[in-house]
């Protein structure tokens, strides 16, 4: 008891310093689909030396089964989902040397029961896993939609499990106009907010359903059932001090709030319903404002602004489009990733400048010191000046090729100076990036 008192005042005077340090060490994790805030922004420096970007060799390379399901970091480990021989597995390996610590794996199949078309593209698992950090819980969604609850500090140790099919009957996604018949399964990230874990099920009696994140149990399902969209996963959303979230389902926009008695209730919903059910980019949020977009009969990306009583004002309207990258906003700008870069006025929609290649497939990190770090093509790492450095016109100052076997699907993750670039093949490269006076 004389040790506790006698060292107590230090204690105090250092609990600023340990919680600043904790603070520092979440924000370098990527614990969550489109990182630490989930809106694609790095607190770290992108490496650019003011002629050469600090992006060194390959450090690791390893194999995890096919999937579109992006790398998690927390506490320099890597959490990565796959399927091979029959079985998901899910990886945790180390971040700085790629050995595997341990795996923990159940029988699923290669496609989801009720997939058709694309198989080519949409094979495995393709929600990226949820880190709770008041657990250490991991949760995945197999495209079969088997939903586990993992304990990662008991080497993977299963804490609950339910296959969302079999608990649900969800029924295959409707044909969209005359396009071809589309469904790949499920695709959307869980979601942690507080005690709940939010997963968009599309079921006929609720599109996203609220669960116990520690015991699984059905917490409440949303008023609205539309079928769940082919995107990356529900969005958390504060309109006016009310906790909501906002995702693209199947029909359009639904935004639902998650407090209290009201979580379920619709706040609003946007029809935005896309040939082959394609609306792969996930909304990005701002205060009160959703940029959506998506292509083919809709092709357009929209600044919409919400309230709690459920008015929809578009603010402005592009005919522009982002396929598969998700739009990331930062200081008073809109970026995505489709064919070419592009950048748009935030409050306006003018766009600034456009410029490159990117192919379809594609993913943005804004980092500290106001650049963008592209996923692109098959495989290919581009470096670019936001509209902060470069207000007029496109400006690429680096390109590596990393992977070449398939598309660049899978978001890239960027921790602790290192990015970690995965295919839909299954190849996960890790590479330092070493940051430097510009």
């Amino acid at each position: 008891m004389m040790f506790r008192t006698r060292f107590k005042p230090l204690l105090l005077a250092c609990l600023p310093i340990i919680a600043m340090a904790a603070r520092v060490g979440v924000a370098e994790d990527w614990p969550h689909w489109r990182g630490p805030e989930r809106n694609d922004h790095a607190r770290i420096h992108s490496g650019w030396q003011g002629n050469s970007w600090g992006l060194g060799e390959e450090t690791w390379r390893g194999e995890f089964g096919l999937g579109s399901a992006s790398p998690i970091v927390v506490a320099d480990k890597v959490y990565v989902l796959g399927w091979q021989n029959e079985f998901d597995t899910l990886h945790c390996v180390d971040a700085s040397s790629g050995k595997e610590l341990w795996t923990v794996s159940y029988p699923a199949p290669k496609y989801g029961r009720k997939a058709t078309g694309d198989q080519g593209l949409y094979a495995g698992p393709c929600s990226t896993p949820e880190y709770d950090r008041e657990t250490d819980y991991l949760y995945t969604l197999g495209i079969d939609g088997e939903l586990r609850c993992w304990d990662t500090r008991q080497q993977g140790a299963l804490i609950w499990s339910k296959n969302l099919y079999d608990e649900y009957d969800v029924p295959q996604r409707p044909r969209v106009n005359r396009s071809g018949l589309r469904d790949y399964g499920f695709t959307s990230s869980p979601l942690i907010q507080g005690d709940r874990l939010i997963v968009e099920v599309g079921a006929t009696t609720g599109t996203l359903i609220g669960f116990d994140k520690k015991t699984g149990q059905e917490l409440w399902q949303s008023e609205a059932t539309s079928p769940a969209g082919h995107t990356g996963g529900p969005v958390p959303m504060l309109i006016e001090e009310t906790p909501c979230v906002a995702v693209h389902n199947f029909d359009g926009l639904l935004i639902t709030r998650i407090d209290g008695k009201q979580a379920g209730k619709t706040v609003a919903e946007v029809p935005w319903k896309t040939d082959f059910a394609n609306n792969v980019a996930t909304p990005a949020v701002l205060e009160n404002s959703v940029v959506l977009t998506s292509s083919y009969n809709q092709h357009r990306i929209s600044r919409l602004q919400i309230d709690l009583k459920g008015n929809v004002t578009t603010v402005w309207q592009l005919d522009e489009a982002s396929k598969v990258c998700s739009p990331v906003i930062h200081k008073g700008y809109v970026y995505w990733a489709w064919r070419e870069m592009h950048c748009v006025d935030f409050e306006t929609g003018q766009q600034m400048w456009k410029g490159g290649h990117c192919g379809d497939a594609g993913s943005l990190i804004v980092t500290s010191d106001d650049r963008l770090i592209g996923w692109v093509n098959r495989g290919n790492l581009q470096l670019i000046d936001t509209a902060t450095r470069s207000p007029r016109d496109f400006q690429q100052l680096a390109e590596r090729t990393v992977l070449n076997r398939s598309d660049a699907w899978p978001h890239v993750a960027i921790a602790k100076h290192r990015l970690f670039c995965r295919d839909s093949a299954g190849s996960l490269v890790c590479l330092p990036l070493n940051s430097g006076p510009e």
